[in-house]
């Protein structure tokens, strides 16, 4: 598989910084990065060319390179070993 493919990249666009509730980069706790913000109502779920998602609410729209396929096998039911995860 391509890198582009494994690596899933994603993007969140927000209209206005009022609707960001928190954004933190390199947390000293665990080095991690976390965004969280308010969608708002939603105004449409799409599959754009079959390749990427697209999640677009009234305050922003996320987009994240998933293909149907990927996003249809995570939707299967799993079994119960595979539903405890790691």
């Amino acid at each position: 598989m391509s890198r582009k493919t494994d690596e899933h990249s994603f993007s969140i666009e927000m209209k206005s910084e009022k609707d960001v509730r928190k954004m933190t980069f390199a947390d000293k706790e665990d080095n991690h990065v976390f965004f969280e913000g308010f969608l708002g109502k939603l105004k449409s779920i799409i599959m754009v060319e079959g390749m990427m998602l697209q999640i677009e609410g009234i305050n922003g729209t996320i987009r994240l390179d998933i293909s149907k396929e990927e996003l249809q096998n995570c939707f299967k039911s799993k079994s119960p070993l595979e539903a405890k995860g790691p």
